[in-house]
Parts: structure tokens; C-alpha cells; sequence
């Protein structure tokens, strides 16, 4: 067996992913290169050092484009989706190459980026294979003085390595007495953790830094710093924070582009905060028209269409909040006709193919998926390496019926990015919807080994195993989501279904009557109400509740069912009607023929 390889995960080091790299460091160089290859993306993101040994593969046209046109913020689930490619690879590395022994020094100083890393190596990657044990540090005082900081500081940058810049050389510059070089150093490190979305590096290296800028000497590199600090802070879900830092520019900064950043950015805190009861529409419309009144009257024709369109764009979704899906089509039309107008050739790709996909899922609200199916072509072939495009094109062509398309778009995003669930959940439910269960719940299996907390994953799953008769299972999935998501009103479907399957009618009712509490419409929560009061011997409760089941379209099971019960409740001239429709629907079907019959 080899040796047990050591590693230290102080993100003073290296920053984000400071032991994941070095284990990365350990293990590529021994890698197949096809190994390597699969899995650029996350090996680069935690390695970008190892840039010469790992070629760059798999590119979304973002990572070629400059900072200030790289509009797109990574979700927070980004780093899970490394982690989980980062795990993959250590996986199969390990299965040709033999077992190790990892150890993690210092893991109470670690970024976050590694604490998830560790988590998803446990759960991934067998413990024969890998055994990982972890050390906390012990406290000592810095014994260094500010010319030991600077000279370290110094040498360190001569040397070059992305990695120290990211976590040994602000650290140094910030305790080496110059200011100006410790605020350079920390938006270097600010802006390529947020590139990469390691939003929670960003919060700490833009705060430290905000200590050190100065918003009247070098108001630009400030208000970069506390913009991208305050976006951190609002992907991590931490809104209060994010809204405070752009009180603070309002208080601090007289550009109208930067207060038309603030209105707009304060605007979507408002209308996208993660806790739904503290959303407010009409406060975010107040601040979002305020960004389009200061846009539109910016003198640079280019700074203005790209701006104003952003701010267009923002009061879009605002009005989509509002219940105005058409008033939205029009704003994201308006600002798709000022970057074609006002924009260079190319200039501001990102922006243009975010409207786009913004237009096209407007289209679909209204009514129109043909014509957004053209959108959404353009945005793929535009920049056909960004994955999510392809689950939102796949979801489309799923509604058209076109479900072998829709399938070849959720196995490209598969291919095209780091590992994550939704390709697998939605090739689930069609796998599910052609009468492949087992495939669908090998999916299902899959997405949830991705992300444990997939709270959609665990709701269909825990459906599925309520139907294929395993109830334990499905008891476990649905409990457990709803530990997350307490609401949930398809867990709390699946708990009726388990309920009911194990006589606890009572516990049953309560689930479904709160499902339909919280969405009146769901489809499956009438249909296992129904059939809980046909088995508790109310056929007209279950005749009722079958009828609201049917509402939506006719579906011969469901009607097979209300026949059942309405026969039950004397109702024999409906149920011949009901079995009837049925047979049309399913000819094949011998338990309506045979009922049809009796």
C-alpha cells in the first residue's frame, strides 16, 4: 500500500480547495490521461496550477470572456457539483491504482470548499478504497513581523502560483503594512473565487478587504470589492448582510452607475430572497425602476443598452412576480432590441444569451413553446459548453412530447459540466412516464447520491418506491425531505401513500388534506385521497376526490377508479360511462374490459 499522504487544508495557504488540491496534486500525475481529461473542469478548479498537466476540455464561453462580461453568478450548489467530479476521479483513480490513506491537517482552519469535499469523499468513494482521517491544529500566535509578511509576500508572487494568490499572499499582505498591495492581492483572490463560485471565500476575503479600501482614493477597485462581496453573500442565501453592504455604497459613492447597481441589485434581493414570506414585489419594482431611470440617462450609448438592459431584464422577473408574465415578454424584448441596436458585434455575449433564455421561458409561460424553442437553439449553439441551457431546452422538448430530444439534451448536460442532479431527475420522469421504473429509479438513485438534500429528487423517489410497494423506503425519503422542506406538498403525498399502505388512515388523511392545503391542484393527492376514502368506505367522499383528480385531463386509471367507487355508491349508469371513456383511452387494459363486462 502506498504511503499515507499528508495535506494541510489551512485556507491561508491556498484558499478554496487547499487540501483538495494537493490531494489533486498527488494523484493526476498518475492518472490516464482519459481520467484526467473527463473530469477538466473541477480538476482545474481545484488545481489551477496543474493547468499543463490537465487540458482544458470542456469550456463555457464565459471562461474566455473578461471579468466585467461574466454576468452570470454560480449557484451556491456549484461547489457540491465539483466536489462530487473531484470525488468521481479519486474514485476511479484509486480502483486501478490501489487504496490510500488521506490526512487532513488543520481542518478546523479549512475553507468550506474543502469541508464538502471531505463530506462527499466519505459518502462517494468506498472506504477500502480510500480512509480519510481528519486533525484539528493547534493555536499559535503569528511570529512574524510586517518585513517577514512583506518578504514572504513578495517571494511568493515572484513565484506565480494561482494558489498562493488565492490564500498565502493576502494573507501576508494584509499583516505586511502596505495597503494598496494587500487591496490588489485581495481582488485578485475576490474575483477568481467568485469565477469559480466559492462563495463563501469571497464573503471572507472581500470583508478583510473592504477593512483596507478605500471608497474615495480608489473608488473603483472599492466598489468592486464590495459588489462582489455582496453578491456572495446573496447566492449564500445571507440577504440582510448583502443589503447592508449596499446600503453602505449608497452612503459612501455618488456615480449614478453605481447607485443603478445598488437599486437594481437591492431590487432582486427583494423579489428573489430564498425565504418566500420575505419577498416583496412592489418594494423590488420601486428600486429596479429607479436602476432604469438612472440607466437610461447614462451618456455612453454601450454602457447604456448594456445596463439598462440588465435593469430591463431584472424588472422582467419582478413582473413575473407580479402575475404580469406579458409585461415581462415586452421588457426582455426591449432589451434584446437594445444590445442588437447599441452593442458591438460579440460585445456582451453572456448578457444577450441570458435575455434570450429569458425570452424563451416567457414564451412558454404565455402559452407559445414552439416559438421558444427557437431561443433557446440560438442560446445553445451560441455557447453550446454551459449545461443548464440543455436542461432548460430538454424540459421544453419534454413538453412538446419530443422525448428522445429531451433525453439527448439531459445526457449532454451530463457530459458538458461537473456532476448534478436535475439531468437525472428529469430523464427520471420520462423513464417513469414510458413505464421504465426501475430505470427511473435508478436515476433517482443517482441524482440523490449527488445531492442527499435534492428535496424534487426525494419526493419522486419516495412516490415511485410507495408504488413499487417498498414503503420503508419510501417512509425514509419522504421524512427526510421533509425535515427539509416541511411544505412539501408532493413529500407529503408520498407520506399519505405510505400511511395509507400501512393502515394509518388517520395519519393518512392528515398528510393528504395538508398537501392540498398547500397546492390545491396536486393531481396525486386527490387520487390517494380518493382512493383512502374508497378503502375507509366513503365511495362518494372518494367519488368526489377522484373528480378533482380527473380535472386536469382525462387518465384511464383514474377513471377505472371513480368507477369503481361510484359503482360502490349505487351509481351504476356513471360507472358504465366512466369504464366506457376508459376502454377508449387503454383498449388493451383487461381489468376495465373484465369490469365493463360484469
Amino acid at each position: 500500500m502506498s504511503p499515507p499522504l499528508v495535506v494541510d487544508a489551512d485556507r491561508h495557504l491556498r484558499g478554496p480547495y487547499t487540501a483538495g488540491g494537493a490531494l489533486v496534486a498527488a494523484l493526476v500525475p498518475t492518472a490516464r490521461p482519459e481520467l484526467v481529461a473527463r473530469y477538466d473542469i473541477e480538476l482545474r478548479a481545484a488545481a489551477p496550477d496543474l493547468q499543463d498537466l490537465v487540458p482544458d476540455r470542456r469550456r463555457s464561453v464565459a471562461a474566455s470572456l473578461p471579468s466585467a462580461e461574466r454576468i452570470l453568478v454560480h449557484a451556491p450548489r456549484r461547489t457540491l457539483r465539483l466536489a462530487n467530479g473531484l470525488a468521481e476521479f479519486v474514485r476511479e483513480h484509486l480502483a486501478e491504482t490501489g487504496p490510500r490513506t488521506l490526512v487532513v491537517e488543520n481542518v478546523d482552519r479549512a475553507d468550506p470548499t474543502d469541508l464538502e469535499l471531505l463530506t462527499v469523499l466519505r459518502r462517494r468513494v468506498p472506504a477500502e478504497s480510500l480512509t480519510v482521517v481528519t486533525r484539528r491544529g493547534t493555536t499559535v500566535e503569528d511570529p512574524l513581523g510586517e518585513e517577514e509578511h512583506r518578504a514572504l509576500a513578495d517571494r511568493l508572487e515572484r513565484e506565480g502560483t494561482i494558489g498562493a494568490r488565492l490564500g498565502a499572499v493576502p494573507y501576508h499582505r494584509e499583516r505586511g503594512g502596505d495597503t494598496s498591495k494587500a487591496v490588489e492581492a485581495f481582488l485578485f483572490a475576490v474575483q477568481w473565487c467568485l469565477d469559480t463560485g466559492c462563495h463563501d471565500a469571497v464573503v471572507d476575503l472581500g470583508r478583510r478587504a473592504l477593512r483596507l479600501a478605500d471608497p474615495e482614493g480608489d473608488s473603483g477597485t472599492w466598489w468592486r470589492l464590495l459588489h462582489s462581496t455582496a453578491t456572495a453573500l446573496a447566492a449564500l442565501g445571507r440577504e440582510d448582510e448583502s443589503e447592508d453592504l449596499f446600503d453602505l455604497a449608497r452612503r459612501e459613492s455618488v456615480s449614478p452607475a453605481v447607485h443603478a447597481s445598488v437599486a437594481y441589485a437591492t431590487g432582486m434581493l427583494k423579489v428573489r430572497h430564498h425565504d418566500q414570506a420575505r419577498r416583496d414585489p412592489d418594494a423590488a419594482l420601486a428600486l429596479v425602476n429607479q436602476a432604469i431611470a438612472i440607466s437610461s440617462l447614462l451618456p455612453d450609448p454601450r454602457e447604456r443598452a448594456f445596463k439598462l438592459g440588465f435593469d430591463l431584464n431584472g424588472r422582467a422577473l419582478v413582473e413575473v412576480r407580479r402575475g404580469r408574465p406579458a409585461k415581462a415578454l415586452e421588457l426582455v424584448s426591449e432589451a434584446v432590441a437594445l444590445a442588437d441596436r447599441d452593442l458591438r458585434p460579440g460585445e456582451h455575449p453572456i448578457h444577450r444569451l441570458v435575455l434570450l433564455a429569458n425570452r424563451a421561458q416567457l414564451t412558454v409561460m404565455l402559452g407559445h413553446p414552439e416559438e421558444a424553442l427557437e431561443d433557446l437553439d440560438a442560446v445553445i449553439a451560441a455557447d453550446p459548453g454551459y449545461p443548464d441551457y440543455y436542461i432548460d431546452r430538454g424540459n421544453l422538448l419534454h413538453r412538446l412530447g419530443r422525448m428522445d430530444a429531451a433525453i439527448d439534451d439531459y445526457e449532454t448536460a451530463m457530459r458538458v459540466g461537473p456532476p448534478f442532479p436535475e439531468p437525472y431527475y428529469n430523464r427520471a420522469e420520462i423513464r417513469f412516464s414510458r413505464g421504465d421504473h426501475r430505470g427511473a429509479l435508478s436515476d433517482l438513485d443517482h441524482a440523490l447520491e449527488l445531492d442527499p438534500e435534492f428535496v424534487d429528487g426525494l419526493a419522486n423517489r419516495a412516490g415511485l418506491l410507495a408504488a413499487l410497494g417498498e414503503y420503508g423506503k419510501a417512509r425514509v425519503d419522504a421524512e427526510t425531505g421533509l425535515a427539509i422542506d416541511p411544505a412539501n406538498p408532493y413529500l407529503l403525498c408520498a407520506l399519505g401513500q405510505v400511511e395509507t399502505a400501512e393502515g394509518r388512515y388517520d395519519r393518512a388523511r392528515t398528510a393528504f388534506d395538508r398537501a392540498l392545503e398547500l397546492a390545491p391542484s396536486l393531481a396525486a393527492a386527490w387520487a390517494n385521497r380518493g382512493l383512502l376514502a374508497f378503502e375507509t368506505g366513503d365511495p362518494e367522499g372518494a367519488v368526489a376526490d377522484f373528480t378533482r383528480a380527473l380535472e386536469p385531463g382525462a387518465d384511464p386509471a383514474l377513471l377505472f377508479n371513480r368507477a369503481m367507487a361510484l359503482r360502490a355508491a349505487g351509481r351504476e349508469t356513471e360507472a358504465v360511462a366512466d369504464l366506457t371513456r376508459a376502454l377508449e383511452l387503454a383498449p388493451d387494459d383487461e381489468d376495465i374490459r373484465r369490469e365493463l363486462k360484469s
